[in-house]
């Protein structure tokens, strides 16, 4: 069963969730603009968040330097050939080590602990949005979509574990190069692991993700892109990291790189793959 969005329950965060802008509450507050979502940390900015400090690097922001890339990237043949994507060179098949799902294509960075998850699956719907009309407004539609991206935010990380283990930082509209006109969505958040008897060594302090949602409304398909990126004790620099300060640090700063990356060269070549898996 779905989970219930964060429009009808309490944000999942017990942090401070987001203004009404979208901000957080370190960052300066904007003029009032339009808005009709709920001031929960899953709520959307038509326009990129500016960053919170000079340092903040976001998905929607990139950083102001003109510094080359710190990473080679491959045009990667997804699906059988079907999706095709620019993913970093040092990243390999999962398939390759072990059986993955039919309607997921898994990639893992051979020299740390990121993972990047490309997920094809049925396309979240609401009683609100089952048939598409030409008198909806733009804002319904968010809404609509905003309810969505929470649903599969939510079976991601567990419906029952959310609030108490995830914060969500940042969310936006993502344009995709190659689709002009499809909606899509990013999201970056953090999730704390339950605190367990017998944990073994090695789970780490917290994941952070980067989830992006493009919704094919004609295919009835919702692709998911997700960055996983866990910080394990002793694998990053615990003083480059402040979340709420817009401190992003080494491994969250390479994910968003990633991810620019995804949202300039993912491109169906097949759209028959929608009707098969």
């Amino acid at each position: 069963m779905r989970g219930v969005s964060l429009f009808d329950r309490a944000p999942i965060s017990q942090t401070p969730p987001l203004s009404k802008s979208c901000y957080p509450s370190s960052a300066a507050q904007p003029k009032p603009g339009r808005s009709k979502t709920s001031c929960c940390p899953v709520a959307f900015c038509r326009k990129p968040l500016p960053s919170p400090s000079p340092n903040y690097t976001s998905p929607t922001s990139p950083a102001k330097d003109n510094k080359m890339p710190r990473h080679t990237f491959t045009p990667t043949p997804l699906f059988g050939g079907a999706l095709t994507v620019d993913l970093p060179s040092n990243f390999a098949d999962v398939s390759k080590l072990r059986q993955v799902p039919d309607n997921q294509e898994v990639y893992i960075d051979k020299d740390g602990f990121t993972s990047i998850v490309i997920d094809i699956t049925e396309r979240v719907s609401s009683s609100s949005s089952s048939s598409s009309s030409s008198s909806d407004s733009p804002d319904s539609a968010l809404e609509r979509d905003a309810k969505a991206l929470t649903t599969h935010l939510e079976e991601l990380v567990g419906v029952e574990d959310a609030a108490e283990t995830v914060q969500v930082w940042n969310t936006t509209e993502t344009q995709i190069s190659h689709f002009e006109d499809i909606p899509a969505y990013t999201l970056i958040a953090t999730q704390k692991p339950k605190q367990r008897e017998g944990e073994r060594a090695g789970a780490p302090d917290f994941t952070a993700l980067i989830l992006t949602l493009i919704r094919l409304e004609k295919e009835q398909t919702d692709i998911l892109i997700t960055i996983n990126v866990p910080h394990i004790k002793g694998e990053y620099d615990e003083e480059e990291i402040d979340l709420a300060m817009g401190k992003q640090g080494e491994l969250i700063g390479d994910a968003v790189e990633y991810a620019a990356r995804i949202w300039e060269s993912f491109e169906v070549r097949d759209w028959g793959l929608f009707s098969e898996i």
